[in-house]
């Protein structure tokens, strides 16, 4: 009897640890604050599940990818449909502070949201995103402050059992992408991790580690279109000045002299 219990309890580890090492690694998260100019820019998230997840939990891995569809309706964003395991979400935002608030939204899964009750989505997952600003009158100058508390990530199925650990996440990926490129900042935090940003070109890239808290900061530089604009119309004007009467707007006409 002994010898028939410890067998069964061996082949019942031995199944756990199989379908561990069928799940680890079988998603793909890619984050993404793309910053194109002052008034203008967008959020994307680019998700990709594994076959091994997909096969064995079909089902749900679908109604968490409906997920993120149904977040992004409710931002105005748009989702494309690779195939069955890939998604691609975007949400478009108009200033800084809108890019805040709707980073929130959609990554705060304890927020209310017009979603459906029963969608599994993400387990306890929460961010909070801050920007400060500063006008410089040709540019202004960002300071962006984002904590990724990835402690309780998963994925539920609908009898509320986890089925996808954050430890099963093996490429979540942050990226911020600017028109002059940006600077890290370490920040001094009383807890969670501070991972590296790799620079690529006007890149900032960060390697996330589910299970804890991250603490990202960078700073910015966003040119000002229309301040420049005006300073090359002003510009333009006093050359046509200049061309025209030889003299620029603020000298004094020269005097005729007297016969």
């Amino acid at each position: 009897m002994s010898l028939r219990f410890s067998s069964l309890r061996t082949i019942l580890l031995g199944v756990v640890l199989v379908t561990t090492l069928l799940l680890s690694g079988c998603v793909r998260y890619e984050v993404g604050v793309d910053v194109q100019r002052q008034f203008k820019g967008k959020i994307t998230q680019h998700i990709t599940l594994g076959e091994q997840i997909t096969s064995l939990s079909p089902v749900e891995a679908q109604n968490w990818l409906k997920t993120f569809e149904n977040r992004a309706k409710t931002l105005q964003g748009k989702t494309k449909r690779l195939s069955d395991r890939e998604i691609v979400v975007t949400i478009p935002f108009g200033n800084g502070a809108e890019m805040a608030e709707k980073f929130n939204q959609f990554f705060n899964t304890a927020q209310p949201t017009n979603t459906p009750v029963n969608d599994p989505g993400l387990a306890n997952l929460s961010s909070t995103m801050t920007l400060k600003q500063r006008n410089f009158l040709l540019a202004d100058r960002d300071r962006l402050n984002l904590n990724i508390d990835l402690r309780g990530l998963g994925v539920l199925a609908n009898q509320e059992t986890l089925i996808l650990s954050p430890e099963a996440l093996v490429n979540l990926e942050f990226r911020l992408t600017t028109p002059w490129g940006a600077r890290s900042i370490i920040a001094n935090m009383p807890r969670g991790v501070y991972p590296p940003a790799k620079k690529a070109g006007n890149q900032l890239i960060w390697q996330l580690k589910p299970g804890e808290i991250n603490h990202l900061e960078a700073v910015y530089w966003v040119p000002s279109y229309l301040a420049l604009g005006a300073i090359a119309i002003a510009l333009l004007v006093m050359l046509g000045s200049y061309l025209k009467y030889k003299q620029l707007p603020w000298q004094p006409a020269p005097t005729e002299a007297s016969s």
